[in-house]
């Protein structure tokens, strides 16, 4: 233990450390929020703008919660929001891990810190911020909602403390007990797959929405409720409507569960730390047995697939789909509004199983821009080319890569889609066109990409298209969706014909995937000899990045 100015060391020495301990910690937050902000003036615009747009929010949040307070709904609304906060808080630190510096305790490992009073400084900084102030605010309106009578007032002054805290000490716990995690490439992924977390989570927010509209209203929630009052942090304000109906025996049982999981997730977060602090970094050790997995997982694709350039390539490829976060927060973006949009189509009675054919497009554009992702790097695939053949089988290597992944991804969304629609009927014609127009897609994909080839930005920012390059990029999106439409008219107009006329429409299965697959045979030929001549240009454009 570090030694106090004017004392000696000892236990007044540790006294005094712990006691100044919170408030040292308090303004080490406000230190590094003036200093993050001080950084760039885009930062601190961004702060601003979201302080505003929070202030905002929470003040009509309070106010609407208010108004609800003479309402029937109000308990079930109040209930399940702290519930969602809640999850809300165990989730958030591992989607934006940067977003609060102090969430990795491993950087003070070297300092003499006791954990308990480690726990308490942490909590108190964990209080600034934006989001808590958001969370402060919904408590307070929560418990207002439904806080009638003296004992219910009192009571709810304490609720919205533990409310707050256990929100606080939740986050806190997760993100010690996931701190390696947070702090590896996995972690930056999942920041980069936020996004995408949260664009999913307001389909099914919309989704739910549109069928409480449909069956009745709030009242369809009261029994989920009853059940939420008992979780914490929930039941601190179950509590305090328990008090505001005279059940006293019930909102002390409900404060005290409430208590009760607060106590264990600080005894959690505080064992957390102590393994964090004492225990040995293997991190070594377990990059070792990633690094040996990775290579039998290597071994066994190189056995599957061809030999020469072709397993060389394709392993690349899919390589660079699973590591590098912008390359796989565009497949899994892909591969989610993919599947999100033909379910939620067909379980809200407005789609078909038609919309299956809208995976397949989603994937297959994914096919523009094949040389991007390479950055400068692209030169040493550049010097393995030197015939039209060559820039064949690496084209033809980059598209099996794909079609391991789009094939059964397209047959899947088809199988689901065509069964929540309940008509087997059209599941062949669907799987032919779906398949034609990710083979039309691939063609003229490959195609863009030895025409309009654009560099990905490689410096963490959000954006795919490096600056200037943005007229390249929409010409090759732009082009290859004209193309490929007109190149599948055909098969869409022989299909329209077949239900006209009233024939039979199994065969458009056998035909589609024929005619995917010649589609995509005279893509690769007219993409092959265009990619060998442009090597120079597609390098320089790629390496803008």
């Amino acid at each position: 233990m570090s030694v106090v100015a004017g004392h000696a060391p000892g236990a007044e020495s540790t006294g005094a450390v712990s006691t100044g301990l919170t408030p040292l910690f308090v303004r080490l937050k406000l230190s590094l929020l003036k200093n993050g902000l001080r950084q760039s003036s885009g930062r601190r615009t961004a702060f601003i703008i979201s302080a505003v747009l929070v202030l905002v929010f929470s003040a009509f949040l309070v106010l609407g919660l208010i108004l609800l307070r003479e309402t029937q709904y109000a308990p079930t609304v109040t209930v399940l929001l702290a519930l969602v906060t809640a999850v809300a808080w165990a989730f958030m630190p591992l989607f934006f891990p940067s977003g609060d510096e102090t969430l990795d305790p491993s950087r003070l490992v070297m300092l003499p810190l006791r954990p308990r009073p480690l726990v308490r400084a942490l909590l108190a900084a964990s209080l600034v911020g934006i989001g808590p102030l958001f969370t402060v605010c919904l408590a307070v309106g929560s418990v207002i909602a439904v806080a009638h009578g003296f004992a219910a007032a009192v009571t709810a002054v304490v609720a919205a403390a533990l409310l707050v805290l256990t929100c606080l000490a939740l986050a806190r716990a997760v993100a010690t007990a996931n701190v390696r995690l947070l702090t590896s490439r996995r972690g930056r992924d999942l920041a980069v797959l936020s996004g995408l977390i949260i664009a999913v989570g307001i389909q099914f927010v919309n989704f739910g929405w549109q069928r409480l509209a449909a069956t009745g209203g709030m009242s369809v929630l009261e029994p989920v409720a009853n059940v939420v009052q008992w979780l914490p942090p929930a039941s601190a304000v179950g509590a305090v409507h328990s008090m505001s109906e005279g059940a006293y025996g019930r909102g002390l049982v409900q404060l005290l569960l409430t208590l009760v999981v607060l106590a264990a997730l600080l005894w959690s977060w505080e064992r957390g730390l102590v393994k964090l602090m004492t225990a040995p970094d293997g991190s070594t050790i377990q990059a070792a047995s990633d690094s040996a997995r990775k290579e039998s997982k290597a071994g066994l694709l190189t056995r599957l697939l061809p030999d020469g350039r072709t397993a060389a390539t394709a392993q690349r490829v899919l390589r660079y789909i699973w590591r590098d976060p912008k390359t796989k927060g565009a497949w899994i973006t892909s591969l989610a509004i993919g599947l999100i949009v033909p379910v939620f189509n067909a379980l809200q009675g407005t789609g078909s199983a038609y919309w299956a054919c809208f995976a397949a497009g989603m994937l297959g554009m994914q096919t523009f821009n094949q040389f991007g992702t390479d950055t400068s790097a692209f030169w040493m695939v550049a010097t393995t080319i030197s015939t039209v053949r060559d820039a064949y089988e690496e084209l033809r290597a980059r598209l099996l890569a794909l079609l391991v992944i789009t094939v059964p991804y397209t047959l899947l969304v088809a199988g689901v889609t065509t069964a929540l629609a309940g008509d087997w009927s059209v599941l062949p014609e669907v799987l032919g066109l779906a398949f034609a127009l990710l083979g039309a897609l691939l063609a003229a994909g490959l195609v863009a990409s030895a025409l309009y080839p654009y560099s990905v930005p490689q410096d963490g920012t959000y954006k795919n298209v490096v600056p200037g390059q943005g007229s390249l990029a929409w010409m090759s999106l732009l082009v290859g969706l004209v193309v490929s439409t007109v190149v599948c008219a055909p098969l869409i107009a022989l299909t329209v014909w077949l239900h006209v006329a009233g024939l039979t429409t199994w065969f458009l299965l056998p035909l589609g995937i024929a005619y995917g697959v010649l589609v995509t045979w005279i893509g690769l030929k007219v993409a092959a000899p265009r990619t060998a001549a442009r090597l120079p240009e597609i390098l320089a454009a790629v390496s803008k990045g």
